[in-house]
């Protein structure tokens, strides 16, 4: 039987790295042509990018005249966004959550 590091070699691009971040680049994409589709000022719209237990969340952050669009009549806009958003992550292979900030 041969050990399973037998093979490695340092940099091998076939490893798994256990310290890289997740990559959630289409969720971040989705949501950010959402919100900028969504709102009067797409300008304003700001995306921060963070990990938190294991999930990418995505802090979402419009102008002011923007927030009451973005989440819509009771909540059923932002509901619609957070689906989507978690859809595309998933396409990367990573928990989303979406957080809209003032």
């Amino acid at each position: 039987m041969s050990d399973l590091h037998d093979d490695y070699v340092e940099g091998d691009v076939n490893t798994i790295d256990d310290e890289a971040a997740p990559d959630a680049s289409t969720a971040s994409a989705v949501l950010h042509y959402i919100a900028s589709s969504l709102a009067d000022d797409p300008q304003a719209v700001a995306i921060d990018v963070s990990e938190r237990h294991g999930k990418v969340v995505l802090s979402l952050s419009v102008g002011p005249d923007d927030m009451g669009r973005i989440i819509g009549r009771r909540g059923r806009t932002a509901q619609a966004i957070r689906a989507l958003v978690s859809a595309a992550g998933s396409r990367d292979g990573v928990t989303t959550s979406v957080d809209i900030v003032d």
